[in-house]
């Protein structure tokens, strides 16, 4: 077995992304983590795949390819864990409606779907009594935009599994807090735990919302938490599994429960839940499918998801520091793209070449002045 070659700070799903697809060419990788931590993002996810469904900024070219190509690495990703490990991720792959309820939303959704296909990707205008035949419990709409290879997954399983497999290929867990970096001028030796010095050639910065907490960053990270809140409600009698979009949320059909979902604020470290985000949810329901109007509310919880300014994650090398690397700042799509995020990383380190054009994601986007920032954070 390789001695440690990198530490991962982090031990959610993109901390496990990235141990596997390093540990797989070879590299020895620990992952530093104490474990659950209240309001953690992969527990509290959905678990989406919506890489077309939540396609709305153009201004941002790229993007939708390297979601396209997260959700398919991540659909062959969940296929092959099954094998190597045995645990079925709850791959759910029939396709995203989301219902337009007005005209305005019937406009939007029509041109989103002309322009997705004129990229040669799949995507439908289902009509109003096409609707109502494929899910008679849902409201009046207009039609909808259907994109039949979106779909979800649910993240513990996931996170699970990807673990169970880096484990398999070596890597190593160490159950303990990052506290912060340890660097020789301008190279990184590793992280200071609450035990001592974990020595490593490269350190890969994938903590999510609590990525800005590790001591001796070379500058200020532009990764905040942004809580969002979900309700259970249970799913319809007879009607069949569907992933539904519609006033402004989404409902998610999980064994015998409906996850609606998801507040977006920002609140601080804040994850506990609020009777206005509830109702807030309760109306999506209602709005999307009347007979949940009056259904009890099963559990209601919340999550920190780790925000950038522009929404996308931060992916690659530091600009000025040697040996640090990050995996963080995924916003929203840290399911989808957790697997193409460690792909990245893997052969980034290995290689120098990353397996897509992941310019959207560098971490310097922010701070291209070309100055050295002496002052660490911390």
């Amino acid at each position: 077995m390789p001695g440690i070659e990198v530490v991962i700070v982090g031990g959610g799903v993109i901390g496990w992304a990235c141990g596997r697809a390093l540990a797989t060419r070879g590299t020895g990788v620990a992952i530093v983590d104490p474990g659950p931590v209240p309001g953690a993002a992969t527990p509290a996810s959905a678990g989406m795949l919506a890489a077309q469904t939540e396609a709305h900024d153009e201004r941002k070219p790229g993007v939708l390819a390297l979601c396209v190509r997260a959700r398919e690495t991540t659909l062959r990703t969940a296929r092959s864990l099954t094998d190597t490990t045995g645990i079925d991720v709850g791959l759910l792959q029939r396709g995203i409606a989301q219902l337009a309820l007005d005209e305005t939303e019937e406009r939007t959704l029509r041109a989103a779907v002309a322009h997705q296909r004129q990229l040669g990707l799949r995507a439908e205008w289902l009509d109003a009594t096409e609707v109502h035949s494929a899910w008679p419990a849902t409201a009046p709409a207009r039609g909808a935009a259907f994109v039949p290879e979106d779909g979800a997954l649910d993240p513990t399983a996931l996170a699970a599994g990807l673990r169970a497999d880096a484990e398999r290929v070596g890597v190593r867990h160490i159950p303990q807090r990052a506290r912060a970096l340890e660097v020789a001028d301008t190279q990184v030796r590793g992280v200071r735990t609450e035990a001592g010095l974990q020595e490593a050639d490269a350190v890969v910065l994938a903590a999510g919302a609590w990525s800005s907490e590790l001591r001796l960053l070379p500058r200020p990270l532009p990764v905040e938490p942004m809580r969002g809140q979900m309700i259970a409600l249970p799913w319809p009698e007879r009607m069949q599994p569907a992933i539904l979009y519609g006033h402004g949320g989404y409902l998610l059909p999980r064994r015998s429960e409906a996850l609606v979902g998801a507040t977006m604020e920002s609140v601080g470290f804040d994850h506990t839940t609020t009777p206005d985000a509830q109702a807030w949810l309760r109306a999506i329901a209602r709005a999307v499918i009347p007979s949940l109007g009056l259904a009890p509310v099963a559990r209601h919880w919340a999550g920190l998801r780790p925000m950038t300014p522009d929404g996308l994650p931060l992916i690659g090398p530091d600009p000025q520091l040697d040996g640090l690397w990050y995996a963080t700042g995924h916003g929203r799509n840290g399911i989808l793209l957790a697997v193409l995020t460690g792909e990245i990383i893997a052969d980034l380190l290995h290689t120098g070449q990353a397996p897509v054009d992941a310019g959207a994601f560098r971490p310097d986007r922010f701070h291209r002045s070309g100055s050295r920032h002496n002052q660490p954070n911390g």
